[in-house]
C-alpha cells in the first residue's frame, strides 16, 4: 500500500485514471433503477483516492473543463437562441424563472445554515444536479484574493457538499416531477398526451430498428388490363390514393426494361410497378378486395379498384436506398409542420423514420403538426437519389465520420477564453465571466453557427460525448483528488445538515416551478413536467415522465427548457460565490 501511495503522488496523472476507471465503472451499475452515475462515482472514487494526499497540477482540470464548457455550450446553442428569439419564448422565460428559483433557495439555505462560501456552491451544484457549476464557482474563489490557506479550504468544501446534496438531487429530481408532480398538479398524464397527441394528428408509432416488422416496404405489382390506372401518368395515379395516403412508384418494368418511373411516365397495361409506402397503406389499398362490396370507405373501395396483382419482382425491386440522417439548417423548413412539409416536392419518395432535437437527442414524435426547427437531426428512408435531393433542401447529410474540426474547435476555444479573461472592475469589484464562461458562451455561439451554416466546425457525436463526458470527470477527479484529505473531516462536521439542506434546496424551486409553469405559464399539462425537467437539466426525471406519461409527448417541452437552465445554472456556480462574498 505504501508503494502504491508513493507511485501515484510521484507520477498524479496515474491516480486521475484510476478515479475515471472506477468512476465509470461503479457509476454504470445500477440498483433498482438507481444508479450514481458516472460524476458522483468518479468524484467519491478520487477523494477516497486522495486520501493518499496526492497533489496535481490545477491546469489538467482547466483544459478539460474548458473542453467540457465549450461542449456543452456547442451542443445547446440552436435550441438556446431559437428558444430566445422565436417561438420557444415562453418556455425559455419559465427556464429563466426556474433557474432564479433554484439560486433564490440556495441563497436562503445557505444564510439560513451559516455555510461558507464553498459549501454553499457545493450544495448548489448537488441539490440542482448542475456538476459543471463547480468549475465556475472555483474561478470566482480563487479571484476573491484571500488567503492560500482560507481558499484551499473553500474549495475542499465545495466537493464535499456536491456529494452529499447530490443524491437527492438525482432521485428527489425525478420522484417529485414524475411521480409527486401530476397529483399535486392533478393531472391524467396519460390522458393529456393522448389528447395532445391527438391535437396533433398522432397515432401510435410502431416498427425500427431490431424489429421484424418494417413501416415501409417497397412491393411489386402488375397492372391489369381493366385498371383504371392505364393510360395515366405516375403523378395522376398516385393522387388517385385516398387522402392522407403517401404512395410513390419508384420504377416500372416494361416487357424486359426497367425504367425509373418519372412523374410524367404513363402506365399501360401488364407494366410491373414497383411501389414505396408504409405496410398498412400498401395493404389497405393494394391489398385484396374487400369482401364487403358495399364498404363506407368510398376511397378505399375506387382504390381498390385501381389495384394490380402483386407480383415477385426481385430484380427490380432492388432500388438503391437508404435511411441517412439530415442535419436541418434550412429556413425554408424552420418552423413547418410535418403535414405542410409532406406537400412539398422535396417529400416525394422519402419517409421520416426519426427525429431528434437538443444536445441530449430527445427524441420528437413524428406527428403530422409537429414543427420542424433548424438544428434538428431526422432520420428519412427512400431511394438514394431521393433521399439525397431532399438533403438537399433541408439542410445535409449526417453520414457517420470520425473526422473533427480539431481547428475550429481550438480557436473557438481560444476566442472565448480571450473573452472571458477580461476582468473589469465596478466599485472596486473584479467583474469577469472568466475563461471558462467565456468559452461557454463561444460554444453557443459557434454552435448556432453551425446549425446555420453547416460548411465549418464538425464534430461528430462521439467527440461531443467525450468532450462532455470525460472533460467533466477529469475535472470531477481532480477536484476529489485535491479535496480528499479534507473530505472526511467536513463531512462528519455538515454531513446531516448538507442533506436535510440539500432536499430543502431541491424540493421547494421544483415544486415551486411546477404551480408557475401550470397557473402562470399556462403549458399545455402533456409538455408541462417536461418544460420542468428540461429547465432542471435533469434528464433522468425527463425517462421517468415519459414512462409514467407511456409517451414521448414531455420530450417537446424538454429541449428549449434544457438549453437555457444548462446554460444558467452553471453560470450561477460564479453568481453564488458573487453573491455570498
Amino acid at each position: 500500500m505504501s508503494w502504491l501511495a508513493e507511485t501515484l503522488r510521484h507520477y498524479p496523472e496515474i491516480a486521475v485514471f484510476l478515479s475515471l476507471g472506477i468512476g465509470y465503472w461503479v457509476g454504470g451499475k445500477s440498483f433498482k433503477g438507481f444508479s450514481l452515475g458516472a460524476v458522483t462515482a468518479t468524484l467519491l472514487a478520487a477523494i477516497a483516492i486522495g486520501q493518499f494526499h496526492i497533489t496535481v497540477s490545477p491546469n489538467v482540470k482547466s483544459v478539460f473543463f474548458l473542453m467540457f464548457l465549450f461542449a456543452v455550450g456547442y451542443g445547446v446553442g440552436p435550441q438556446f437562441v431559437r428558444g430566445i428569439a422565436k417561438d420557444g419564448l415562453p418556455q425559455a422565460l419559465f427556464a429563466v424563472v426556474q433557474c432564479l428559483l433554484s439560486l433564490g433557495a440556495l441563497f436562503v439555505a445557505a444564510k439560513l445554515a451559516g455555510y461558507d462560501i464553498g459549501s454553499a456552491a457545493g450544495l448548489f451544484a448537488g441539490s440542482q444536479t448542475i456538476s459543471a457549476s463547480m468549475g465556475l464557482a472555483t474561478d470566482a474563489i480563487n479571484r476573491l484574493g484571500m488567503q492560500p490557506e482560507k481558499t484551499k479550504a473553500l474549495l475542499d468544501a465545495m466537493p464535499t457538499a456536491y456529494a452529499v446534496s447530490y443524491i437527492f438531487g438525482t432521485i428527489g429530481s425525478a420522484v417529485i416531477l414524475a411521480t409527486i408532480g401530476p397529483k399535486l398538479l392533478r393531472i391524467d398524464l396519460v390522458a393529456a398526451c393522448k389528447e395532445y397527441e391527438a391535437s396533433l394528428g398522432g397515432t401510435k408509432e410502431l416498427g425500427g430498428g431490431g424489429q421484424a416488422w418494417h413501416r415501409y416496404e417497397l412491393r411489386a405489382y402488375r397492372v391489369i388490363p381493366e385498371s383504371v390506372v392505364c393510360g395515366k401518368t405516375v403523378s395522376e395515379v398516385e393522387a388517385l390514393q385516398p387522402k392522407g395516403t403517401r404512395l410513390f412508384i419508384e420504377r416500372v418494368r416494361r416487357g424486359n426494361v426497367i425504367h425509373e418511373a418519372t412523374l410524367d411516365y404513363v402506365l399501360q397495361a401488364n407494366d410491373v410497378v414497383a411501389i414505396a409506402g408504409p405496410r398498412d397503406q400498401l395493404v389497405l389499398v393494394l391489398g385484396a378486395s374487400s369482401t364487403n362490396e358495399h364498404d363506407d370507405n368510398h376511397q378505399v373501395v375506387a382504390a381498390r379498384r385501381a389495384r394490380a396483382a402483386e407480383v415477385d419482382d426481385p430484380e427490380l425491386l432492388a432500388v438503391p436506398a437508404e435511411g441517412v440522417d439530415v442535419y436541418v439548417t434550412s429556413k425554408v423548413v424552420d418552423g413547418k409542420t410535418l403535414q405542410e412539409l409532406a406537400s412539398l416536392p422535396l417529400a416525394r419518395g422519402i419517409f421520416l423514420r426519426k427525429i431528434k432535437r437538443g444536445p441530449t437527442e430527445t427524441q420528437i414524435p413524428t406527428l403530422p403538426n409537429t414543427k420542424l426547427h433548424r438544428g434538428d437531426t431526422i432520420t428519412i428512408v427512400g431511394r438514394t437519389q431521393d433521399t439525397t435531393a431532399a438533403a438537399k433542401v433541408l439542410g445535409v447529410l449526417d453520414r457517420p465520420t470520425n473526422l473533427t474540426d480539431v481547428a475550429f474547435v481550438s480557436l473557438a476555444i481560444t476566442v472565448g477564453a480571450l473573452v472571458g479573461a477580461i476582468v473589469i472592475k465596478v466599485a472596486g469589484i473584479p467583474i469577469t465571466l472568466s475563461t471558462a464562461g467565456g468559452s461557454l458562451i463561444a460554444g453557443i455561439l459557434f454552435g448556432w453557427l453551425r446549425a446555420i451554416h453547416p460548411t465549418f466546425g464538425r464534430i461528430p457525436e462521439p467527440t461531443i460525448w467525450f468532450m462532455n463526458s470525460v472533460g467533466l470527470n477529469v475535472f470531477i477527479a481532480v477536484v476529489g483528488l485535491t479535496a480528499g484529505p479534507g473530505f472526511v473531516a467536513g463531512l462528519q462536521h455538515l454531513g446531516i445538515s448538507l442533506f436535510l439542506w440539500g432536499i430543502f434546496a431541491t424540493s421547494v424551486p421544483l415544486i415551486l416551478g411546477m404551480f408557475i409553469a401550470r397557473y402562470v405559464f399556462r403549458f399545455h399539462p402533456a409538455i408541462l413536467l417536461g418544460v420542468c425537467a428540461g429547465a432542471r437539466t435533469t434528464t433522468a426525471a425527463l425517462g421517468m415522465i415519459c414512462d409514467a406519461a407511456k409517451s414521448q409527448i414531455p420530450g417537446l417541452g424538454y429541449t428549449v427548457t434544457y438549453a437555457v437552465g444548462n446554460t444558467l445554472l452553471t453560470i450561477w456556480g460564479m453568481v453564488v460565490v458573487m453573491i455570498l462574498a
